[in-house]
């Protein structure tokens, strides 16, 4: 039975891989906030884990006053720093190393795929260059290390597509501004199934992009949700509201990347998936 490790484990997609890889029969560990620090605990948790998966971080999609700043950095980059260091004294290192990041590390031009150079320089980018960079060390260790930069995750538990549900529902729901910014997805499915196929893999590491094949817009999000709940959608958003509510932390919203899967599609992974469409009538199937 194999061991794993989840670091981050109490929000929606770690409550979603706990439920997984449980159902598969994997022993899974939680990590709790206050194991990070304490050193001697985190050493005694992993120590013999076979995965270790690295999803803390405070919530991204919130208004960033310079001390929520702060807590964004310390929260990827000090837990993840804990997470190596405590690694580093196992006896019995990991053999797979997880670590998160996001596909805001991207500029919003054009489509980009993880072969790219050209990143973005604003604050989410480089908080991800940053977290990236720390995940990275477990090279050094010789630990295997994968880094999934997320697009928005979409299930129909939690996250995303459970804040949009209730105005879309009542009927107010429409698109942030003109709708034209990017909107990179993946359903919750495939990013659970990539995580498997991960671990199943003996050489796949590096830089990963977990979105779907076919990266859309607000607009079609917007429709797509109001296509299958038979709702209207002729409401924008205004993006001066959504300034004025979050300020620079806005941009999560605003300012959307494209990104493509193609790494784990050239590895053979298989999306079930692949559009927008499809993703927003499968999850609201089970509502």
């Amino acid at each position: 039975m194999k061991k794993i490790t989840i670091s981050g484990a109490s929000g929606f997609v770690g409550t979603e891989l706990i439920n997984y890889f449980e159902s598969k029969s994997y022993q899974v560990v939680a990590i709790k906030r206050a194991d990070l620090s304490d050193e001697e605990r985190l050493i005694e948790i992993l120590d013999g884990s076979e995965v270790v998966i690295n999803l803390s971080g405070a919530n991204i999609i919130h208004r960033w006053s310079e001390s929520y700043k702060k807590l964004l950095y310390s929260s990827r980059i000090d837990s993840t720093k804990a997470l190596i260091e405590a690694m580093e004294s196992c006896n019995n290192r990991p053999k797979l190393f997880i670590s998160t990041s996001a596909v805001g590390i991207y500029k919003n031009d054009k489509i980009y795929d993880e072969l790219t150079t050209e990143l973005n320089d604003d604050f989410l980018a480089n908080l991800c260059k940053e977290w990236e960079a720390e995940a990275l060390k477990a090279d050094d260790l010789s630990i295997r290390t994968a880094i999934f930069r997320f697009g928005i995750v979409l299930g129909s538990e939690g996250g995303a597509l459970a804040k949009m549900l209730t105005p879309f529902r009542l009927g107010v729901g429409g698109t942030i501004g003109d709708g034209s910014q990017a909107f990179s997805f993946i359903h919750i499915d495939d990013l659970l199934s990539a995580y498997e196929y991960m671990i199943k893999s003996d050489s796949l590491d590096g830089i990963f992009n977990l979105t779907s094949p076919n990266p859309t817009t607000n607009y079609a999000l917007t429709k797509a949700l109001g296509k299958s709940l038979k709702r209207p959608t002729i409401l924008p958003l205004p993006e001066f509201v959504v300034n004025l509510i979050f300020g620079e932390g806005a941009k999560v919203l605003t300012d959307g990347q494209s990104a493509l899967p193609k790494r784990l599609l050239d590895s053979g992974f298989e999306f079930r998936y692949e559009s927008i469409e499809e993703t927003i009538n499968s999850l609201l199937s089970h509502r």
